[in-house]
């Protein structure tokens, strides 16, 4: 079994270098508007998940998942030439919805405070 900090710092690596391959090397038009947001490895380092968030609708987001799998063979090949490895990690592509929730709550949190900025607040004097 690996290492905590070992996965931790080769699932970085791997995020890094998928990062500049789906920006410089794929040429799938259907890979969009997508950026790793976390990889994590497997112990035994044989396996990792790439957890990848999309911007666009949900037939973009699908098409973008179908490019990257399909693109997997070729991504986990141009890893193992840049990285050095025993064995290089089986690719599996997940859609991370994380960044969309968190934009969702931000602008829920801001209609809340409109709404109280907006209501007029009562004086003491009405309260006795």
């Amino acid at each position: 079994m690996a290492n905590p900090h070992r996965q931790e710092k080769l699932g970085e690596l791997i995020a890094a270098e998928l990062s500049e391959l789906m920006r410089t090397r794929v040429k799938d038009p259907r890979v969009g508007f997508a950026s790793i947001t976390h990889v994590e490895v497997s112990g035994d380092l044989r396996h990792a998940k790439v957890m990848v968030s999309v911007m666009g609708t949900e037939e973009e987001q699908a098409a973008t998942m179908q490019g990257l799998k399909n693109a997997s063979g070729f991504l986990r090949h141009e890893l193992a030439e840049r990285i050095t490895l025993r064995y290089m990690p089986d690719l599996v592509f997940k859609l991370d919805h994380s960044i969309a929730e968190g934009a969702r709550i931000l602008a829920l949190i801001n209609k809340v405070n409109q709404e109280d900025s907006s209501q007029p607040t009562s004086s003491t004097n009405e309260e006795a």
